[in-house]
């Protein structure tokens, strides 16, 4: 809360009274006798203002404002001095501390200096908050890459959805990056710092299948010998990604349902329930209201897996990211090689945009990789459906441009030259294909 107020002083009499001022002008107050007390159970990433006495028993004003600014050298600190006090509190200001009252002081002056340090706190809190969204943005852009609408808008619904705690339903062919969205989900969240716990339900054989998602106990079943955590135990505080999730055995879909449920479950053989903390990410091929219609899926668990859906397109239906997939991958290929990856030819960059690639991002990658071995780019059948010239030309000019901004580290006017476009032209088609200098300096 931005109105948040901790008051440090050792006599009871002046606590008490600098909390009914700011309590009746609207602001949370806490209260700590001891210097020690208020830095043991201070939050981290505190967005109010300290308030506190200088000349106090053990840890004293001055050095509580020391470690204040070791560990947030922008949080305001307001000093409470007796008339001795001035000149040492004037010495802490020049060290960082935002105002001295010098005692008595009457509530106006007290509440006065303290919104000024507010209004100075949010402003403070503000810009790290847009510089964190700055970060994690071009975090992103380098995890999920492509200029492409439908990845500019899925790099958004990423951002939007990884701090939020709900269960979110990937659908995509194979091979389209479903696992990589399911990390970033994780990786940019609150939980990043826990497990994340990636199963294909279609490579769990059905008789381990609960065993291998709830653990055991010693004897549950034959062969059991000792306790087994279970995937979904393990992964208790993060996060667990079922792919391919359409394949789960029903039976075990209605234990899944439990767990989302109740945030519990039982290991084989056990009696006792356990409680968990997941969030669940499930990618599916077909759609799972469909699967359920048809017998194979549950209805309910569908729903409480589909709280928000992400789309990823097909590579097929973004060609205008073929180039920059393709030479990343080989550019990282050649790098794990040694070696510097041989440049694209024309008549192969137009192989590339003509095919159709069925396993999508997952298929160029390996593509590149051969490329970058100098076993060459794939030849592939060019899908009687494949993309018009006009495609395949506007795909070019934006590989062209992107080339040329990365080269030159985004200095438009040396584009302008090496491009030899008007600046009016370079902005309008840099637009038209999601291009922004700001990527590229």
């Amino acid at each position: 809360m931005l109105n948040s107020v901790i008051v440090v002083d050792d006599e009871a009499s002046i606590r008490t009274a600098v909390e009914q001022w700011l309590s009746l002008s609207g602001f949370s107050v806490q209260l700590f006798a001891r210097a020690e007390d208020c830095l043991a159970q201070l939050p981290g990433h505190f967005p109010g203002v300290i308030i506190s006495d200088v000349r106090m028993p053990g840890i004293g004003g001055l050095q509580l404002l020391e470690r204040l600014q070791a560990e947030d050298a922008d949080l305001p600190v307001i000093l409470l001095t007796g008339h001795g006090d001035v000149p040492m509190a004037v010495e802490a200001m020049r060290n960082g501390a935002y105002d001295f009252l010098e005692k008595p002081f009457t509530p106006q002056h007290l509440l006065g200096s303290l919104r000024r340090a507010l209004e100075k706190r949010q402003l403070v809190l503000e810009n790290r908050r847009l510089h964190e969204q700055a970060d994690l943005k071009a975090r992103l852009t380098d995890t999920l890459l492509g200029m492409s609408q439908g990845v500019q808008q899925l790099r958004q619904q990423v951002l939007e959805l990884a701090s939020l705690p709900v269960n979110v339903l990937l659908r995509g062919e194979t091979g389209s990056g479903k696992e990589r969205v399911a990390r970033c989900l994780h990786d940019f969240g609150p939980r990043a710092d826990k497990p994340f716990v990636a199963l294909n339900c279609a490579a769990i054989p059905e008789a381990l299948f609960e065993a291998e998602l709830f653990g055991h106990e010693s004897g549950a079943f034959t062969g059991a010998q000792g306790k087994r955590i279970g995937k979904l135990e393990y992964a208790n505080g993060g996060t667990v990604f079922l792919d391919e999730i359409e394949s789960m055995p029903l039976a075990q879909q209605a234990k899944l349902l439990r767990v989302i449920q109740e945030q519990k479950l039982e290991r084989l053989g056990a009696n006792q329930s356990i409680s968990v903390d997941l969030r669940i990410i499930a990618a599916t091929k077909p759609d799972l209201l469909e699967e359920a219609r048809a017998g194979r899926f549950r209805e309910d668990l569908a729903y409480r897996l589909n709280v928000a859906e992400l789309r990823l397109a097909p590579l097929r239906e973004r060609r205008e990211d073929i180039p920059l997939l393709f030479e990343y991958f080989a550019r990282t290929a050649a790098e794990r090689l040694g070696r510097s990856a041989p440049p694209l030819s024309g008549g192969q960059l137009a192989t590339l945009l003509g095919h159709d690639w069925p396993g999508n991002v997952r298929e160029l990658a390996n593509a590149a990789e051969r490329h970058a071995l100098g076993l060459g780019s794939p030849s592939g059948d060019t899908a009687a459906g494949g993309p018009s010239l006009v495609e395949q030309m506007e795909a070019f000019e934006a590989q062209c441009l992107r080339a040329a901004l990365r080269q030159h580290k985004g200095e438009i006017k040396a584009v302008m030259e090496t491009l030899q476009l008007p600046r009016r032209t370079l902005n309008e088609k840099m637009q038209r294909h999601g291009l922004a200098r700001e990527d590229f300096v």
